[in-house]
């Protein structure tokens, strides 16, 4: 605004310059001349004698001057007096990407090596009180199976992430300034949303406890797991699912569900279904195009329709949590976008219970730049390597900058 004026007001100064130069000889010319004689003319010699005036005043002498045009500033004066000075600019691989696991990865005394930290004792004793359990000595001291169940793993791991970015903090400080993006997988995401703080600390592990309750539970209402599968080229795995399903019904199971549960890689997928479906798989791999089928150790088949049941029980408490707007770009397992809202947050952590993770989709998001660019660090917090080798498989550049911590 405030150069907006000077410009205005020397534009009025070289109009009224301008105008000084020749307009004011009309003026002067005219005025003297017309007021003094005209009454005595005819008025076609007053015509004549206006026109003469004008041709007499009129000059173009001043026209090739070009010292009327020149800026009234001197030219050292700042162009524009409203300029910001320019921010210090920030290469693309000092910005960090933080990718937290989720269930599964956690094995017992990892989270030893994070108990020096008196923050981290801190996060155990709140856990601990909130759980009703001591999920530290559960985690030190197992035992493995134990740990592994779904109404302990959940919480557990999302603890476990978050002790071991207390890890990462000490050794590079400046990491937490320079984050850019954050992304979790499965109930990882509930530790990003901590992380960004969009759920504080104590709701974050109260509502992975309902959540974990209510998938065990769900989980518990029929015979189901999850397996990974790596897609041979011309494989149809969608079809795979659907002679699954039909496989699984005509041994009985009335609504069959045999479904893609993550997207992890461009070839590896994790399917989710009834045992029987699961089976199917398994068994008539080589002919579906499918090799590395591995059972994986869950016991319920997770983000997938079988995991209705744990909607009700889970909703009442996500509604009664306050969410707010990230502070950090957080990707959502649902669609790969990233949150703009809360309230979006509330409709994908109900959808997230049934519907797939796009793991791969979210890295696709994440890391996609033209050929050539520089790619951020990447630092794989508490899978034990998981995450980072799985973004290898997605993009390999990416990957040398992936550091796991």
């Amino acid at each position: 605004m405030l150069y907006r004026k000077i410009l205005t007001k020397a534009f009025s100064n070289l109009t009224f310059s301008h105008r000084s130069s020749s307009c004011c000889k009309l003026s002067r010319s005219f005025s003297d001349k017309f007021t003094s004689d005209n009454n005595d003319l005819p008025e076609d010699s007053k015509a004549a004698e206006v026109s003469k005036l004008l041709e007499d005043a009129t000059t173009f002498s001043d026209a090739n001057d070009p010292n009327w045009a020149k800026n009234p500033y001197p030219d050292t004066a700042p162009v524009n007096l409203q300029k910001e000075p320019e921010a210090p600019k920030v290469l693309p691989n000092d910005n960090s990407i933080i990718l937290f696991p989720g269930q599964g990865t956690l094995k017992v005394g990892r989270i030893k090596a994070y108990l020096r930290f008196p923050r981290v004792k801190e996060m155990y004793a709140i856990a601990n009180e909130i759980l009703k359990y001591d999920l530290k000595k559960l985690s030190l001291e197992g035992p493995q199976k134990e740990l592994n169940k779904t109404e302990f793993n959940q919480a557990a791991t999302v603890v476990a992430s978050l002790a071991a970015l207390e890890n990462l903090i000490e050794d590079r400080p400046n990491v937490l300034d320079n984050c850019r993006a954050v992304a979790g997988y499965s109930v990882g995401e509930f530790t990003a949303l901590i992380f960004s703080g969009a759920i504080d600390y104590e709701s974050g592990i109260r509502l992975v406890q309902h959540r974990a309750l209510a998938m065990a539970n769900a989980a518990e209402r029929s015979k189901q797991g999850m397996m990974y599968v790596y897609t041979k080229a011309g494989s149809n795995i969608f079809q795979a699912c659907k002679d699954a399903e039909s496989w699984a019904r005509d041994l009985g199971i009335s609504e069959p569900v045999c479904r893609i549960a993550i997207y992890l890689h461009t070839q590896g997928k994790v399917i989710g279904g009834n045992d029987e479906a699961l089976n199917f798989l398994m068994e008539n791999s080589s002919k579906l195009g499918l090799k590395n089928v591995k059972r994986i150790p869950v016991s319920g088949a997770f983000h997938t329709p079988l995991m209705e049941p744990a909607i009700k029980r889970f909703k009442p408490t996500l509604f009664n949590t306050i969410i707010e707007k990230p502070r950090i770009t957080v990707y959502s397992n649902c669609n790969a976008e990233y949150y703009r809202e809360p309230e979006t947050i509330r409709r994908h952590l109900i959808k997230h219970l049934v519907q797939p993770v796009k793991w791969e989709q979210i890295i696709h998001k994440i890391y996609g730049r033209s050929p050539g660019s520089t790619f951020p660090r990447t630092f794989d917090v508490g899978s034990d390597g998981t995450l980072k080798n799985t973004l290898k498989l997605i993009n390999s550049k990416a990957w040398d900058w992936c550091y796991s911590v």
